[in-house]
């Protein structure tokens, strides 16, 4: 039976896809993605672990992240509604992962694991094409922070990320978009005062 998890996926499947659902479409999602909850600060995957599932977050915000030996954090993505999480080379090669991904607020998503995955994108074509879409956008992203990573400074980068994901600074701290941004907390400060 779907619940309004699922109609929120079936909305993005439609949306970025472009196809319609169909009711045995429907159906098939429903009885293969289940509804996962997490608290605040609860992990979705830990360092070390293998990433099992793929979640579609319905509500809340997750980080991901990795800690190098000096105890210094890197947050690689955040994740909000309509968005994917996972770690791609864990959740496909059953490697252990680099990183931790946790829920920073209370979250719900709709989590499946790989074989999961493969059976939708082998029998539901919208949610084929979407994930092949998904996929292609993560791809396009990280070229683009990697490029602004090397081509941009610190304040353009700043102000990219302000105009292209403008609900990251609303939903994560100053400390976490200076993370994000590869740059340190107080340099984001003179950023954010200098243009006051």
């Amino acid at each position: 039976m779907a619940g309004p998890a699922h109609w929120d996926l079936f909305k993005y499947i439609s949306a970025v896809s472009g196809m319609p659902l169909n009711d045995h479409h429907k159906s098939l999602i429903t009885e293969t993605v289940k509804l996962k909850k997490l608290r605040k600060r609860q992990y979705f995957l830990q360092e070390g672990d293998v990433c099992k599932y793929i979640g579609f977050i319905i509500k809340g915000a997750t980080r991901m992240f990795s800690v190098n030996e000096r105890g210094q954090e890197s947050i690689v993505a955040f994740g909000l509604e309509n968005s994917w999480i996972v770690d791609q080379e864990s959740f496909k090669n059953t490697d252990c992962s680099a990183y931790h991904i946790e829920a920073m607020e209370d979250t719900e998503m709709l989590i499946m694991n790989l074989t999961q995955l493969e059976y939708l994108t082998g029998t539901v074509p919208p949610f084929a094409a979407m994930y092949s879409q998904f996929q292609l956008q993560q791809l396009i992203y990280n070229q683009k922070r990697i490029n602004a990573a090397l081509s941009m400074t610190a304040e353009e980068r700043y102000y990219d990320l302000l105009k292209n994901k403008p609900q990251y600074s609303q939903r994560f701290s100053q400390n976490m978009i200076a993370c994000y941004l590869g740059v340190k907390p107080e340099t984001l400060s003179r950023i954010r005062k200098s243009n006051l």
